[in-house]
């Protein structure tokens, strides 16, 4: 990684991985992290900025300006925003950065993702993530995939993350992570369907009792009520990823009408925000 500083990492989005990966990042004697947000100097990104202040996040007014000197970039944005912010980095990274793609994103879309960022001379990581981060922190399990994936998984590793090389073809890591999310996704919609459905007709208990019958080692109550605070936690992030499964079904050839039903149900069950209508 000539020319760029080890010790220096920087951020482009700073919600809940970005910080979760700070927290931990941080705890390496002589690691600096300095992050950017489309959020940042808004009435809406003051817990973002709180967030940083508090782990000792330095904040930069630019994308750009995150970039420069870092020896990784993570790119943790929604996954509609992957592609774009890629891209934009690609015109400030220098051969010797590594770009680090931790978003939900498609196969295809991080291909293009790939091709924009090594044109640049830096290399590109793609990494899926494998489970929420909040609870494992660093240590969440990721995929990792590209011509490099090994050695800057070891890279990383160093600094106590969780990186399984899986491919040096881009591509590979994200199918594994939307193909499984095509079921996890697809269990917390029709959860939360079934107890919706459960409450307006009053037949919940005889209904999760025959669940329960023919799943006997699931509790049907306590799980409906898990993914219904997911959903309404995370449905609008997840809902995104679903359309970019439903992007990687039809890149194959297959029909994405269940992963785009998923991605709405996902969105449909979603906390509103306050005053959104």
């Amino acid at each position: 990684m000539a020319g760029a500083n080890t010790a220096a990492i920087a951020f482009i989005g700073f919600g809940e991985v970005g910080q979760t990966f700070s927290r931990g990042l941080l705890a390496n004697e002589g690691v600096a992290i300095r992050a950017y947000d489309l959020l940042f100097g808004s009435e809406a990104g003051s817990r973002l900025e709180t967030a940083a202040e508090e782990l000792g996040v330095t904040r930069v007014s630019s994308a750009q300006e995150a970039c420069q000197g870092a020896a990784f970039v993570f790119s943790a944005v929604t996954a509609d925003r992957a592609e774009v912010v890629a891209s934009e980095a690609a015109a400030w990274l220098k051969p010797g950065q590594i770009f680090v793609d931790v978003n939900s994103a498609a196969p295809s879309t991080k291909q293009r993702a790939a091709q924009a960022v090594t044109a640049s001379g830096a290399d590109y990581l793609e990494a899926a993530v494998m489970a929420p981060v909040l609870k494992p922190g660093l240590k969440v399990a990721i995929l990792s995939g590209g011509p490099k994936a090994q050695a800057v998984s070891e890279a990383l590793n160093g600094l106590g993350m969780n990186l399984t090389p899986v491919s040096e073809v881009y591509g590979r890591a994200s199918a594994m992570k939307l193909c499984r999310s095509i079921v996890i996704k697809g269990l917390e919609a029709l959860m939360v369907d079934c107890a919706a459905a459960c409450e307006a007709w009053d037949v919940k208990d005889p209904v999760f009792a025959s669940l329960n019958a023919t799943f006997p080692s699931i509790d049907f109550h306590a799980l409906a009520a898990d993914m219904r605070e997911r959903v309404a936690t995370h449905g609008v992030r997840r809902s995104a990823e679903m359309r970019e499964a439903a992007e990687m079904l039809g890149v194959a050839n297959l029909h994405p009408g269940l992963a785009q039903a998923v991605a709405d149900a996902q969105l449909r069950g979603a906390r509103r925000k306050e005053g959104v209508r």
